[in-house]
């Protein structure tokens, strides 16, 4: 019997192997919504220039997403637990979704357009900084619909033991962004400043996305 349930234990290769690609897709996922213009990013690219509590600010960025990520996942696998019509139609949806924000990016890719951001003005204190930060993270309707319906959505299909590593690279990819711009801030401004660096990254994400609707629509329709 003791041998007979070790044989049927999963390796730990093969756990990664399952996990891995699960990783990918909320990393993918998770960072081809998150880098567009706006003014959350501004706001981080501006207190890495200023070199201002850039810490601070980006772990309170990451972290808001992290915990709208894993709470849309974890609600929406309750809700959608006992209901499979629903999850398919939320996932359908959901392809329907990407597919045309996908598209959305191709669009802006073919126009010229551009993130700037100051490092002059007055300075702020960690408090006002994180307020800012808070401000500009939970007022923004937008990111409910992304990090918990959308996000949240797409996770919740996952397998119960693989949706852990869907959350952890949906919130990998948030933190990787936000640290990137506040602490690659002197480098990557001039960059992001030039309209044809946006035209070539909203051509990546608008790829991914196309990509990801496909893989949505696909388990949708297959069962997972």
């Amino acid at each position: 019997m003791r041998s007979g349930k070790l044989a049927c234990m999963p390796t730990l290769p093969a756990t990664v192997s399952l996990a891995y690609p699960v990783f990918i897709q909320g990393w993918a996922l998770s960072l081809g919504l998150i880098v567009a213009i706006g003014a959350q990013n501004a706001f981080v690219l501006r207190q890495g220039l200023r070199r201002e509590h850039v810490g601070s600010v980006v772990l309170l960025c990451g972290a808001a997403d992290a915990v709208l990520i894993a709470a849309g996942v974890l609600g929406m696998a309750r809700a959608l637990g006992e209901r499979p019509g629903l999850a398919r139609a939320l996932a359908l949806g959901g392809s329907a979704f990407l597919a045309a924000y996908g598209l959305q990016a191709l669009r802006r890719a073919r126009r010229p357009h551009r993130l700037e951001a100051t490092g002059g003005g007055a300075g702020l204190s960690r408090g006002a900084a994180m307020a800012q930060a808070a401000a500009f993270t939970l007022l923004n309707p937008h990111v409910y619909l992304d990090t918990v319906l959308l996000v949240g959505s797409v996770g919740a299909q996952q397998p119960a033991a693989l949706r852990g590593w869907f959350v952890a690279g949906a919130g990998a990819a948030s933190l990787s962004w936000f640290a990137l711009l506040g602490y690659g801030a002197r480098w990557l401004a001039p960059w992001l400043a030039r309209p044809r660096a946006w035209q070539m990254l909203d051509g990546v994400v608008g790829v991914i996305m196309i990509v990801l609707a496909a893989l949505v629509l696909r388990g949708a329709l297959t069962g997972w």
